[in-house]
This record gives C-alpha cells, structure tokens and sequence, in this order.
C-alpha cells in the first residue's frame, strides 16, 4: 500500500486514496517504458544504451581479485592445487557424518545430501573426533567429507573438506527445506547430475567454486535430466535441485523441484584439514567486514 495521505481525516479515506496514488504511479511507469521501447525501436542502432537498475549487486565494491575469464595466472594455479586431480578425471567419494548426538530432523536432511550427490555415503560419528575419522576416510579413498552441524534440531552449519590435504570450508546454513517440505516435489534418480555454479566471480569464490565442484562427478548423465544448481548472490549460496522435463509435444520445458532447499553463507576457508585450533586461514569472516552492504567476496 501507498504512503497514506495526511491532509484526509478519515484513515480508511487515506488508504484509499493511498492505494489508487500507487496505481497510477505503476501505470504511468509502464507507460513510460512503454514509450522509450517505442522510440529504440524507432532509432534502431542509434538507440542509446538500455538503462541498467540499481541494486546492490549492480553497485557493488570494485574488487581487484575479480577473475578474467583468460587468466593465466588462475589456470596455472588451477591446474596444480589441490582440486587438479579430481577436474583430470579422478571420481569423488564423499564421506558425510554429523555432531555427536543427530535428531530424526538432521538425519532426514543427511538422507538427502546423500541422494544429491553421487558416492556420497553416511557414517555415524558417534563418540569419535573428525581428526581421526578425516584420517580413516582419506584411507579408505574417500575424496570429500562432509560434516553437518545442528543447535536446537536445526541445521546450523556445514563443514566441507577436500581429502586428504585440505582447503576446509566451514558455511553457516540457513533456510532448510526437505524434499516433504517442497511443494509438488519429485523423488531423484541414481543419475549422476549436472552442475551449475553461477557467480563464484572473485579468487576467493573460485576456490569455493571448486570445492563445490569436487562433490559431484564430472561426466553427468544428461539423460537422467537432474540439475544440481549452487547459484551466489551478495555471499549467500543458494543450492537447489531440479528435474527438467518436457511437455509431451516437447515444445515446453518446466522444473520439478527434487530437494533439498538450503542457503549457504561461507564463514571461512582454512588450509588443511579442520584445525581450529592451530590452522592457518586463508580466509575468514569478522565483524569488520559487514561495514558496507556493497561489498561482497565470492
């Protein structure tokens, strides 16, 4: 509703008339639309630039570790860090546990995690600390692990290492929705699905873009039709996971949500393999770095 007029003494006047200033706003905006449209059309090549709107992504922080798409320097790096040997053709095997004591609510999010990605595999923690369960997995051949955290039988964090050397990335998760939750949700299938990573812009949210990367086999099967999205927007990573289909004359496509629904925000990224105690950082989030709604890291 509009900003109520104050001169009208009657309230349910103000909303009135509130409502209809509103609507005519809207209307002249889209006629004025309406007309530029007209007059490009009219000029054609002439045309001056289409005005781009403002919002925070659009005004964001100039960041110098934006990432060229022919960086040199960012292919050799890729080429020998610790995610080479898995984009070279090595296949993931994800470990995934949780805390110590895993509600019903936390298993059935784990259940899903394991139907997202392929050779995922859950192991109950128990009693055990993540040093010596990194170690048996790494022998074991695991590539990945995943560790879900939980406060008040809500889901609360995610560790994710790359096995057996490191980085660690450690993201706050927020916004959790199972498959139930999801309104006309599909059930996945056993094929392996492809991946959409969109946005991971700067040196930091590369790295991260790999991480996300090495979870998920690099040969999907098409056919299987099953997307596996891990979309940034101002640091909050969105994953979602779709089925596409087609109409039967198949000249419409739509998506069926599969699940889970949840929203990542990274909090750090350290070297090796879950020390927070002693490991070194290559990155990690303070209350400093909140100091301006335009700026943004991945």
């Amino acid at each position: 509703m509009g900003r109520l007029k104050p001169d009208v003494g009657n309230k349910l006047k103000r909303a009135e008339l509130a409502f209809k200033d509103k609507a005519n706003k809207k209307k002249e905006k889209k006629q004025r639309q309406i007309e530029r449209r007209k007059e490009a059309e009219a000029l054609g090549s002439e045309a001056p630039p289409k005005q781009v709107p403002k919002s925070l992504d659009t005004m964001r922080e100039y960041d110098e570790t934006v990432v060229q798409p022919d960086d040199e320097e960012v292919m050799g790096e890729d080429a020998i860090d610790e995610f080479a040997e898995h984009f070279t053709g090595a296949e993931s095997k994800t470990l995934i546990t949780t805390g110590h004591y895993t509600p019903p609510e936390i298993m059935q999010l784990v259940d899903e995690l394991v139907d997202l990605m392929p050779n995922a595999e859950y192991r109950k923690r128990g009693t055990a600390d993540l040093k010596p369960i990194i170690e048996g997995a790494s022998e074991r051949g695991y590539t990945m692990m995943m560790v879900v955290t939980s406060k008040a039988k809500k889901a609360t964090g995610l560790w994710v290492v790359k096995l057996p050397a490191g980085p660690t990335a450690h993201f706050r998760m927020t916004s959790v929705r199972l498959r139930k939750q999801i309104r006309n949700h599909g059930r996945p299938t056993s094929h392996r699905p492809e991946l959409v990573l969109n946005n991971f812009g700067t040196r930091l949210g590369h790295r991260i873009g790999r991480l996300f990367g090495s979870l998920f086999p690099h040969d999907p099967q098409f056919h299987g039709r099953r997307v596996v999205t891990l979309h940034n927007q101002r640091d909050f990573v969105f994953l979602r996971h779709h089925r596409y289909m087609f109409s039967e004359t198949g000249q419409r496509a739509y998506l069926q949500e599969l699940g889970p629904r949840l929203t990542l925000r990274l909090r750090s990224l350290q070297l090796g393999t879950f020390d927070t105690t002693h490991g070194l950082y290559e990155w990690h989030h303070t209350p400093d770095m909140d100091t301006s709604r335009r700026r943004f890291f991945l």
